[in-house]
């Protein structure tokens, strides 16, 4: 399903006041680079500094407002830092720990048979956890709920059963509050770094179950706003820069004053 063209326009609105709203917010640092600042100019030295602090937030700032954004064409309920709740059977919170010890000595994941050991495992005592938080929660209309962790092109394969042990807390939190919910637990890598050969899923095999577990690029995308929406989104952002160039420019030729 292609967007249509206001909800292109309300997509690059987003991206737009995303952009804005860390211009605004962005201190610039007062390091003295002198020869640095004579060989490139005090402007490129300033953009260089504001794209290494743009890439660290580009999830939160960026990516998890406009993946709402886009998700509000296909979902009935759309949410970003979703709180799943802080509450988990004692039961479930040791079969989650057994999973990830299991994984470690066999390293074949299963997601749809870890959600069906978990749901077995809903007795015990009621513990308490920090609140979760999911960075993009969607549910369609058959109530279906999607939890997204959004992680860097390239996350550290030692976090990886870091990761594989927070999805599943998050299904049991989600089992502990309602059995009967359907949930899916997913991560999110919003592009592909290693374009146009195949992200290398390699990395993540062995903890995460790759095709109930993980989304990459176009996947994610086109799973938020429906077939096409990746190349349509890389278009708004695409017409949201050349919207801000001229802004982008002002902000960085004061530098150079």
């Amino acid at each position: 399903m292609a967007l249509t063209s206001t909800q292109k326009t309300q997509i690059q609105q987003t991206i737009a006041s995303c952009l804005r709203n860390k211009f605004q917010n962005y201190e610039a640092k007062d390091n003295f680079m002198p020869f640095h600042f004579r060989l490139l100019g005090k402007d490129r030295l300033a953009l260089y500094s504001f794209m290494q602090s743009l890439l660290t937030t580009f999830g939160t700032s960026i990516f998890e407002p406009v993946a709402a954004a886009l998700a509000k064409t296909q979902f009935v309920r759309v949410e970003t830092q979703y709180v799943v709740g802080n509450s988990i059977f004692s039961d479930c919170q040791q079969k989650v720990q057994s999973i990830i010890n299991q994984l470690t000595v066999n390293p074949k994941p299963d997601k749809k048979e870890e959600l069906e050991l978990l749901k077995q495992a809903l007795s015990g005592n009621i513990n308490k956890l920090k609140p979760a938080k999911v960075d993009l929660f969607v549910e369609n209309a058959d109530r279906e709920q999607f939890m997204f962790d959004l992680k860097t092109a390239k996350p550290n394969k030692g976090d990886f059963q870091k990761y594989k042990q927070t999805l599943l807390e998050w299904a049991g939190i989600a089992y502990t509050e309602d059995k009967n919910a359907k949930i899916h637990t997913l991560i999110a890598i919003p592009y592909n770094p290693y374009e146009p050969q195949p992200y290398q899923f390699w990395t993540l095999a062995g903890m995460l179950d790759l095709k109930e577990e993980l989304m990459v690029a176009e996947r994610f995308w086109d799973f938020l706003g429906g077939n096409g929406a990746y190349n349509e989104l890389l278009d708004c952002f695409e017409q949201a820069g050349i919207e801000l160039r001229p802004e982008i420019d002002e902000y960085f030729a004061k530098f150079n004053k």
